[in-house]
C-alpha cells in the first residue's frame, strides 16, 4: 500500500486511475497492481488507505433507482464526516470533512447523483460497513475475487431518503449539470438507464 499522507492525497490517486468496468472486485493491492478500479474496488482502496492513516476502514453503501449504486469510503476529522470515492461521473466522489452527520453527508451527493436521461436517482445508504469484519478474508491483499463483500452490503438494512410524495415531484437535472457529469467517463462503465413510460 502507498504511503499517503491526508485523505484527499488517497483521492488524487483514485482520480488517475483509469475506470475499470468490468463486473469485478478486485482488493486493493490488486487495484494498485493494475491502476484500474470501479467504485466498489476504490472504495475498498480508499479504506484500506485510510487504516493506514488511522482511521477505521469505513464504508457507505449508496443505492439508486434506475442507476448505478455507489460505494465510498468515509472518515472523520474534527468530529465532521467526508469521503473518498471513484466514480465513472464527476460529481460522486471526495466530500471535505465538513458534514456533521452521516445523513448529511449523504444528502450532499443527492443534486449530483443523476442518470443520463437527468434523472436525481439517489435513494437510500446503509449504515457504516467496518471492512475489520473480513480481517480473515485477506480483504487488503487477496488476489481472490471480493464480490461477496458486495453480496453483504446488498443484504444490510438500507435508509430511505425520500417519501413517496417526495420521489414523485423530483425536477430532472439541467443539460448543463447532466454534461458536466458524464466529462471524461468511460463510455463502458455508463448505466443504461430504461425510459420511463408515458
Amino acid at each position: 500500500m502507498k504511503n499517503f499522507k491526508s485523505p484527499y492525497a488517497i483521492q488524487t490517486f483514485l482520480n488517475i486511475l483509469k475506470y475499470n468496468s468490468e463486473y469485478e472486485t478486485k482488493s486493493p493491492k490488486q487495484v494498485a497492481i493494475a491502476k484500474t478500479a470501479n467504485c466498489f474496488e476504490g472504495a475498498l482502496f480508499a479504506a484500506a488507505a485510510l487504516k493506514t492513516l488511522g482511521h477505521k476502514p469505513l464504508i457507505v453503501d449508496l443505492i439508486a433507482e434506475n442507476d448505478d449504486d455507489h460505494v465510498i469510503a468515509i472518515f472523520k476529522e474534527n468530529d465532521h464526516y467526508g469521503a473518498i470515492a471513484k466514480s465513472n461521473t464527476t460529481t460522486l466522489r471526495f466530500r471535505e470533512p465538513v458534514y456533521r452527520s452521516l445523513r448529511e453527508l449523504i444528502m450532499s451527493y443527492f443534486d449530483f447523483y443523476i442518470n443520463t436521461l437527468g434523472d436525481k436517482s439517489l435513494r437510500s445508504y446503509s449504515n457504516p460497513v467496518n471492512l475489520s469484519m473480513f480481517d480473515k478474508y485477506k480483504w487488503i491483499s487477496t488476489d481472490e475475487d471480493l464480490g461477496f463483500i458486495g453480496d453483504y452490503l446488498y443484504e444490510i438494512k438500507h435508509h430511505k431518503l425520500l417519501s413517496r410524495k417526495m420521489k414523485n415531484s423530483l425536477n430532472a437535472v439541467d443539460k448543463q449539470l447532466r454534461k458536466i457529469c458524464f466529462i471524461g467517463s468511460v463510455k463502458k462503465g455508463i448505466f443504461v438507464p430504461e425510459r420511463k413510460k408515458d
